[in-house]
């Protein structure tokens, strides 16, 4: 197939394009930035089936040029992943980014046929409800606070009525905790998890020093982009949205605690009462995303635990130094 990732030189679609390419697909990535020379050596294994489109996806002319080139999916990736000063500084960019901007793609999805486009949303979605109850599942009522939360639910909302009013095979997915390679801090994402914070203070030399122990079902990036691909690549739905997370909840301490054992002289720990730390929390507690969907229909798992990405990440930190 011949798919197009909007937001592809970002941190999720650079995973689910690693992983639609394994899979034999042609990709084109689209995205305001340059795709990262370390990324494009890393990919250029796959020769002319790679493609990246510098352009703003706010252009809707040149996005019709492109999927007017015949384009079999689309994964909707672009967004403004905003913390509170982001929100703060560009609320209306938020909006205008993750909801107003996929407009003009699923119209032009519509109008050249596409066979199915996948929207990346967020477990953010799931907003206050996510304190109140002990699983999220998709039926889960939505409560969302602060404005990126309210752009990605409203972004499904849109996505889905697309779909109802004009017969496109559209759908919804909402990432949880999502970490781990090609992960960076931007203009346009300053939510960084816990696990690149980690590695980012080990790159420096230093301790990482934890605020608290970030209790969450964080998901290994490599997980999260195979199940997008299941999504893309299976014959029929039965739903329009899908909760793609680990399903199980564990620490980021733990998690800094093992990759640190596995580096002589690096530290992962809790910082003392008024020590001053410089990782960062994003988000409050809740409850883990349930993937019993996912499982269900399509026997799709999260393959990599605290101990496994451990591991995996371990790998990829040491091959791509440069990147911290």
């Amino acid at each position: 197939m011949k798919i197009v990732i909007f937001g592809g030189a970002g941190f999720v679609g650079l995973n689910v394009a690693e992983a639609l390419l394994a899979r034999g697909h042609d990709v084109t990535l689209h995205d305001r930035a340059e795709l990262p020379p370390s990324a494009r050596r890393s990919l250029a294994d796959y020769g002319a089936r790679l493609k990246a489109v510098q352009g703003d996806i706010t252009d809707a002319a040149a996005i019709d040029a492109l999927i007017a080139e015949g384009v079999d999916a689309i994964v909707l990736g672009a967004a403004i992943t905003a913390g509170d000063e982001l929100e703060r500084a560009s609320t209306a960019r938020v909006l205008e980014i993750n909801v107003m901007a996929q407009i003009p793609i699923l119209l032009a999805a519509i109008r050249h046929g596409v066979r199915r486009v996948v929207n990346l949303s967020s477990a953010s979605a799931y907003g206050a409800a996510g304190a109140r109850v002990g699983a999220l599942d998709e039926e889960t009522p939505c409560d969302p606070v602060s404005f990126y939360a309210i752009s990605k639910f409203t972004s499904e909302r849109s996505v889905a009525r697309h779909a109802e009013l004009f017969g496109g095979d559209f759908l919804s997915v909402r990432l949880s905790a999502v970490f781990g390679p090609w992960e960076r801090i931007g203009s346009v994402r300053d939510t960084p998890s816990l696990q690149y914070q980690i590695v980012a203070a080990f790159a420096r030399g230093e301790a990482a020093i934890m605020p608290d122990t970030g209790m969450k079902d964080w998901t290994y990036a490599p997980d999260a982009a195979e199940a997008v691909a299941v999504l893309i690549e299976a014959e029929r739905l039965r739903h329009r949205l899908y909760n793609i997370s680990s399903g199980a909840a564990w620490s980021a301490l733990q998690w800094g605690e093992a990759i640190a054992a596995l580096h002589p002289g690096l530290q992962c720990r809790l910082a003392a009462p008024g020590e001053k730390t410089f990782i960062k929390l994003h988000g409050g507690d809740r409850a883990p995303l349930s993937v019993a969907r996912m499982t269900d229909e399509f026997g799709w798992r999260a393959r990599f635990g605290c101990a496994d990405s451990v591991a995996a990440m371990s790998a990829w930190w040491m091959q791509h130094k440069e990147w911290f």
